[in-house]
C-alpha cells in the first residue's frame, strides 16, 4: 500500500507537470498563472500604474478582480475571506500610499490569525536606490506586521516566491505574506511554470506531552477548558467537544473562540474577556487546572485569570506557549490541535474508561443558569434608545446558527462579546488581537463573497462605520445583501467608557455629529432605515434581508448601560 500511494503521488506530480510545461511568457502572466495554481478566485484591491501589467494579465485569467474604494478595506475583505475559507485571501495595492493604506488591515489579519497574501506594486528596480517618485521601502515597512515579506528581484523566481507566500500565510498559525512586484520585473520575458501545490501535514503532538497532559487532567480537582481562536480552525472544535463531554469539564471561550462549544451544550460556560469581575472570573478563582486550546495571549491577558499564579496550565496549540509570568505552563502540547485532542481522548478511553466522566458537569449548572438568566434579563425591555443587551437578544433570536455576525471595534464589541453566543465555530467574527476600528463594514463583504448562501450582519458603532464608509459603494456595485447595523450614540463610546472607569467618571470630549442615515443610504443607492422604537428592530431586520443589495439600519443605543455594567461586574457574587 505505501508503494502504491507513492506511485500515485508521483503520477499526480507528473500529470501536473505535463499539464503546465515551462513556456516563454511575460512575467506578469506567469505570476497570475501561479495565483491560479494556488486556487485564487478573487483579488480585492485598488490598482495603480505600477500594477498595470499584472492587471492586464488578470483580465485574461479565471481570477475575478474586485475593485475596492480603499486599500484598507481590501485588506479587511481579504482578512475575513481568509478566515472563513481557510485559504489565503488576496489583496492588491500599488506602491507608496497604496502600500501604506494596506498596513492597518494587514496588521489586523496577522494578529488575528487570518491568512492573507498581499501583492504590492513597486517602481522600477533601476530607481529604487535613489530618491524617486513615491519610492519607499515597502518591504521594510511590512516586515514587523507580517509573517513574511519579499520583493521579486528576478522574474525567474516568481513561482518560488508565490508558492512560499501562500505556504507561509496558510500554515498554522496563519497570517500575512506580502509580495512586492516591481513594474520593470513584471514586464520581463521569462520561461517558467507554476510550482506544484501540495498539502502540508501538521505534526502530531509528542506522546510524552500527551501522557503528561492526561495525567494532569485526571488528577485535577476542578479543571476548566479555555478555548481561543485556534479552537475554531482545522476541525479542532469537534475534538474539543468530545473532550468536554467525555471528561465533564466545562468550556469557556475567548471573544474569538465563540462556537467552539455550542451555546446550548451544558458544558458551555460562554465567554470570558471583560476585565471586570464577571461570573466566570469568580468561578476561575477556585479552578486548579486550566486547559487552554488554541489560546492566544493577545486575546485576553492571563494576568486577568491567573493573577495569583495558582493554576496548572495545560497548553494545547499549534505553537509553543508564549513566555509570560502569568502563563507558565505545566505541559506544552504542541502540534495539530485536533490531533492532540484526539490523542488525549483516545488515551482517556484506553486507560481511564471506567472513570469517565472525570468530573460532574452538573456542579457547574447553577453558574451556567445564572449566566443564561443574566443574558435574558432585558429581553423584553421596550425602552428607547435601545439597551445593548436587548438589541443582541433580538439579533441572536433572528440569526440562524450558520449565519455570520461581524463586530467592529467599540463599546458594542464588549456587549457582543459578552451577550452574543454561537452554535457554530467562526460565525461571530471579531477583531480582538489588533482591535481595528473599520473592520466590520468591508469584512462583511468578504464574508458574503466567501459564503453567499449565508446571511451576514455587521454591527458597527457610528465611529467605526464611517472609517470605511466609502466601501458601501463596493457592496452596492456587487449587489451583495449584507446588512449593516449602526449603533448610534454620537460618541467614541468605548473610549468614554474606559476613561470613566479610570478617572472616576470623567472623560475628555469624544462627541461628534452623524449624517442622516436614510439619506446616506440613499446617496449610495441602497436601502436604509433609522429605528424609532424598540419593537421595530425585528421587522426591520426581516425587511433588510429581503433587499436585493446591501441595507443599513441605524439603531439609537443607550450607552448609559456601560457604566451600569461596570458597576454590576464589581458586585457579582459567584453562583457556584
Amino acid at each position: 500500500m505505501p508503494q502504491q500511494t507513492g506511485q500515485t503521488m508521483m503520477g499526480e506530480l507528473q500529470a501536473s507537470a505535463d499539464q503546465v510545461r515551462p513556456t516563454e511568457q511575460k512575467a506578469s502572466d506567469l505570476f497570475v498563472r501561479c495565483l491560479e495554481a494556488e486556487g485564487v478566485t478573487h483579488i480585492f484591491g485598488v490598482p495603480g500604474e505600477e500594477n498595470a501589467d499584472l492587471m492586464m494579465s488578470l483580465m485574461d485569467s479565471t481570477i475575478e478582480f474586485v475593485l475596492c474604494r480603499h486599500e484598507q478595506a481590501a485588506a479587511f475583505i481579504a482578512d475575513v475571506y481568509g478566515r472563513i475559507t481557510g485559504k489565503a485571501g488576496v489583496c492588491l495595492a500599488t506602491l507608496g500610499p497604496g502600500a501604506t493604506n494596506l498596513v492597518t488591515g494587514l496588521a489586523d489579519a496577522n494578529m488575528d490569525r487570518a491568512p492573507i497574501v498581499a501583492i504590492v506594486g513597486q517602481g522600477s528596480t533601476r530607481r529604487l536606490h535613489k530618491e524617486s517618485h513615491q519610492n519607499m521601502d515597502s518591504i521594510g515597512m511590512m516586515k514587523p506586521i507580517t509573517k513574511w515579506a519579499q520583493s521579486v528581484v528576478d522574474e525567474s523566481t516568481i513561482p518560488e516566491v508565490v508558492r512560499k507566500a501562500f505556504k507561509i500565510a496558510e500554515a498554522e498559525k496563519p497570517g500575512v505574506a506580502v509580495i512586492e512586484l516591481p513594474e520593470d520585473v513584471a514586464k520581463q520575458t521569462v520561461t517558467g511554470r507554476p510550482m506544484h501545490v501540495y498539502k502540508t501535514r501538521r505534526p502530531g503532538a509528542d506522546y510524552k506531552a500527551i501522557a503528561q497532559a492526561v495525567d494532569i487532567i485526571t488528577r485535577a480537582r476542578r479543571p476548566l477548558i479555555l478555548a481561543g481562536n485556534g479552537a475554531v480552525r482545522k476541525r479542532a472544535a469537534k475534538q474539543l467537544r468530545r473532550l468536554a463531554q467525555k471528561t465533564g469539564i466545562p468550556v469557556v471561550n475567548t471573544f474569538m473562540g465563540k462556537g467552539s462549544m455550542p451555546m446550548d451544550d451544558k458544558h458551555s460556560l460562554f465567554t470570558m474577556g471583560l476585565q471586570g469581575k464577571d461570573h466566570i472570573n469568580h468561578a476561575l478563582d477556585d479552578v486548579d487546572v486550566v486547559i487552554t486550546v488554541g489560546y492566544d495571549l493577545v486575546e485576553y491577558s492571563p494576568s486577568f485569570w491567573n493573577a495569583n499564579l495558582d493554576k496548572a496550565i495545560v497548553h494545547i496549540d499549534f505553537l509553543p506557549a508564549e513566555v509570560d509570568m502569568h502563563y507558565t505552563v505545566a505541559v506544552d502540547v504542541v502540534g495539530d490541535i485536533a490531533d492532540a485532542l484526539w490523542q488525549i481522548n483516545m488515551e482517556l478511553e484506553r486507560n481511564h474508561a471506567g472513570d469517565l466522566p472525570l468530573q460532574d458537569i452538573d456542579r457547574w449548572l447553577k453558574l451556567r443558569q445564572t449566566i443564561l438568566d443574566d443574558f435574558a434579563m432585558d429581553k423584553d425591555d421596550g425602552s428607547f434608545p435601545m439597551k445593548p443587551q436587548k438589541i443582541l437578544w433580538d439579533v441572536r433570536e433572528f440569526l440562524g446558527p450558520e449565519d455570520y455576525l461581524l463586530s467592529d471595534v467599540g463599546a458594542h464589541k464588549m456587549w457582543i462579546s459578552r451577550y452574543y453566543q454561537c452554535q457554530t465555530p467562526n460565525t461571530c467574527l471579531i477583531s480582538n488581537g489588533f482591535c481595528s476600528m473599520g473592520f466590520a463594514l468591508p469584512g462583511a463583504i468578504g464574508a458574503k463573497m466567501a459564503s453567499p448562501e449565508r446571511r451576514v450582519l455587521a454591527i458597527c458603532g457610528d465611529g467605526g462605520f464611517l472609517m470605511n464608509v466609502q466601501d458601501l459603494e463596493t457592496a452596492v456595485r456587487l449587489g451583495l445583501n449584507v446588512v449593516y447595523m449602526v449603533w448610534e450614540d454620537g460618541e467614541y463610546g468605548l473610549i468614554k467608557w474606559k476613561q470613566q472607569n479610570q478617572f472616576n467618571g470623567r472623560h475628555c470630549r469624544l462627541d461628534f455629529g452623524n449624517p442622516d442615515w436614510g439619506k446616506l443610504a440613499e446617496a449610495f443607492g441602497m436601502w436604509g432605515r433609522r429605528l424609532n422604537a424598540a419593537e421595530e428592530l425585528l421587522p426591520t431586520l426581516e425587511e433588510a434581508f429581503r433587499q436585493p443589495g446591501p441595507a443599513l439600519i441605524a439603531v439609537p443605543v443607550d450607552y448609559a448601560e456601560n457604566m451600569k455594567l461596570t458597576e454590576r461586574l464589581g458586585k457579582i457574587e459567584c453562583a457556584l
